[in-house]
C-alpha cells in the first residue's frame, strides 16, 4: 500500500501545474506511452472495452474492467488512473478497495448510469464521490478522483440548461472531494471558461493526438486554462486509422 500511496501522491502533484495523461488500453500501449516519456497514464473504458471485444457504457463488468486494469498497471511502473464509468454498480468502499488491488491510484467516475438509462442527480453523484473520497482516505491513499459530468453530452437525461447544469455539478463534485473535474464534450471554449471561473480544481479536457483539444494544440490548451489532458478513445482511434493506412497496400 505504501507504493500505491507514493504513486497517488505523485499523480496528484502532477496536477499542480499542467499534466497530459495519455490514454492506454493494454500492456503494449501502456509500455509504449511510458517509453515515449510520459510519467503517468490513464486507462479509458472505451478503448479498454474495444481491446477486449466488448462495448463501452458498461458493456464490461467490474471484474472485466479490473482484470484489464491490473494487466496494465503490472506492465508499467508509473501512476495509472482508470476510467470506472459510473462505478459498475459497486459501493464506493468496494470500488476503491478493488481499484487499489488492481494497482490504479486514480479514477474517472461519471454521472451517467448506463445500466439504468439515467444520470445521477447532482447531489446523488456528489454523495458517491464523497464516499469514494472517504474510502480512499481510510485506505491512506490520496486517490485522484477525476469527477466527470455528462451535463453537456446528455442534456436529454437531465432536462436543464447544459452549461448551468455542468457548473452546478462541477461545484458539487469539487465540494465532495474530487481532485479534478471532467465536463465532457463542452460545446465551446467559453463553456470551459465559465466553469473555470467557478471552480478551483484542475479541469480535464479530451484531446485528439493530431487535431488537439477544443482549445487547439498543446500550447493553446494550456493557455486556455485546462490543467489536465487525456485522450479518451481518440488515441486508439487515430492509431486504428494509421494501421489501416500501413496495411492497406498489402491487401
Amino acid at each position: 500500500m505504501s507504493d500505491l500511496a507514493g504513486k497517488a501522491t505523485a499523480l496528484l502533484t502532477m496536477h499542480d501545474d499542467f499534466v497530459v495523461l495519455p490514454t492506454a488500453w493494454d500492456a503494449w500501449s501502456a509500455r509504449t506511452l511510458v517509453d515515449a516519456g510520459f510519467e503517468a497514464l490513464t486507462i479509458g473504458s472505451h478503448p479498454l472495452a474495444e481491446s477486449r471485444g466488448q462495448g463501452d457504457n458498461e458493456g464490461m463488468s467490474l471484474d472485466d474492467a479490473l482484470e484489464g486494469i491490473a494487466r496494465i498497471t503490472a506492465s508499467v511502473d508509473v501512476p495509472v488512473s482508470a476510467d470506472m464509468e459510473s462505478g459498475y454498480g459497486a459501493a464506493p468502499a468496494e470500488l476503491i478497495e478493488r481499484l487499489l488491488e488492481a494497482g490504479a491510484v486514480g479514477l474517472n467516475v461519471e454521472d451517467t448510469v448506463h445500466a439504468e438509462g439515467r444520470m445521477r442527480e447532482p447531489q446523488e453523484h456528489a454523495d458517491y464521490i464523497a464516499g469514494l473520497r472517504a474510502a480512499a482516505d481510510a485506505a491512506g491513499v490520496e486517490v485522484v478522483i477525476n469527477a466527470r459530468t455528462d451535463a453537456f453530452a446528455r442534456p436529454h437525461l437531465h432536462g436543464r440548461d447544459p452549461l448551468e447544469e455542468a457548473i452546478a455539478r462541477c461545484e458539487l463534485m469539487e465540494q465532495a472531494g474530487a481532485r479534478s473535474l471532467y465536463p465532457v464534450v463542452p460545446p465551446s471554449r467559453a463553456a470551459i471558461g465559465a466553469i473555470l471561473e467557478r471552480v478551483s480544481l484542475p479541469v480535464n479536457v479530451t484531446a485528439h493526438p493530431v487535431r488537439g483539444s477544443i482549445f487547439g494544440d498543446l500550447a493553446a490548451t494550456r493557455e486556455g486554462g485546462a490543467r489536465r489532458v487525456s485522450f479518451g478513445p481518440l488515441l486508439q482511434a487515430a492509431l486504428t486509422d494509421l494501421i489501416g493506412e500501413l496495411a492497406r497496400p498489402w491487401r
